[in-house]
C-alpha cells in the first residue's frame, strides 16, 4: 500500500467513525419507540348526528374498554364531495393521534373555536353557534368525554378590560343589547355569529359592525 492509498483510508475512517459512534449512542439511549394502542376488534361506539349551518353529518367515536375515545369516523351527508374526503382523512389522522397517546384534551384545545365555513347554528343547546365543523366536533367531544374543569379555555368566561364576556367573546352589554327583546326576528351576523339589532330597515351587528346589506 502506497502513501496515497494510506491517506485515503485514513480520511474514510475519519468520516465513518463518528457515524458509527452516533448510531451506537442512539441505540443505547433511553428514547422509547412510539407505541400504538390499538382498539379491540369488538368495541363500544357512539354515533352523534350534527348540523352546522345546514351542513349535516355523523360523528362516530370508537371507545376503549375503559370508555376512553380511541378513534373517530366522520360521515358527511354529501358523499364524494371535497369536504367529505377531507373529513375522512382528518378523522384517520385524529384516530392515529389518539392511539399513539395524544391526549384528547390537547386535540380539543387545538381545534375548538377554529373559524371557517361552513359555520352557523347547530340546534345543540349546549353549543348553540359553531364557528366551523371542527369547532363543533371538538367542543362536543370535550363536553362528552372531558371533565368540566379541563374544557377548552375559550369556553370559560374571560375578562376584556373591565367587562366580563362569555365564551363567544361578546361583552355582557353586547350579548344582550338594549332593545334586544324586540328583535325576535333578528338574524345572526354572518361574520361573527352574534345576534344583530335593527338599524332602520336593516340589521347591524354590535360586535363587529357588520350590516345585513344596507348602508
Amino acid at each position: 500500500m502506497n502513501a496515497a492509498d494510506s491517506e485515503k483510508e485514513s480520511k474514510v475512517s475519519e468520516v465513518v467513525a463518528p457515524q458509527v459512534i452516533s448510531q451506537e449512542t442512539r441505540e443505547s439511549s433511553d428514547v422509547k419507540e412510539p407505541f400504538r394502542r390499538r382498539l379491540p376488534d369488538e368495541r363500544q361506539a357512539l354515533t352523534h348526528h350534527f348540523s352546522v349551518g345546514g351542513q349535516e353529518g355523523y360523528l362516530t367515536v370508537g371507545l376503549y374498554a375503559d370508555g376512553v375515545p380511541g378513534e373517530i369516523f366522520i360521515t358527511m351527508s354529501k358523499e364524494g364531495s371535497t369536504v367529505s374526503g377531507l373529513m375522512d382523512c382528518f378523522a384517520t389522522a385524529v384516530s392515529l393521534a389518539l392511539q399513539y397517546g395524544v391526549p384528547l384534551k390537547v386535540l380539543c384545545q387545538k381545534f375548538s373555536h377554529t373559524r371557517f365555513e361552513p359555520s352557523g347554528f347547530t340546534g345543540n343547546p349546549h353549543i348553540g353557534y359553531a364557528k366551523s365543523l371542527m369547532d363543533y366536533m371538538f367542543r362536543w367531544l370535550a363536553l362528552k368525554y372531558l371533565p368540566k374543569e379541563t374544557l377548552p379555555s375559550e369556553n370559560a368566561s374571560m375578562t376584556v378590560g373591565n367587562r366580563t364576556t362569555g365564551g363567544n367573546g361578546l361583552s355582557s352589554v353586547q350579548a344582550k343589547p338594549a332593545g334586544a327583546g324586540n328583535n325576535g326576528d333578528a338574524p345572526a351576523c354572518h361574520n361573527c355569529g352574534a345576534i344583530m339589532v335593527r338599524s332602520g330597515s336593516c340589521y347591524r351587528c354590535l360586535n363587529c359592525g357588520e350590516t345585513s346589506g344596507c348602508s
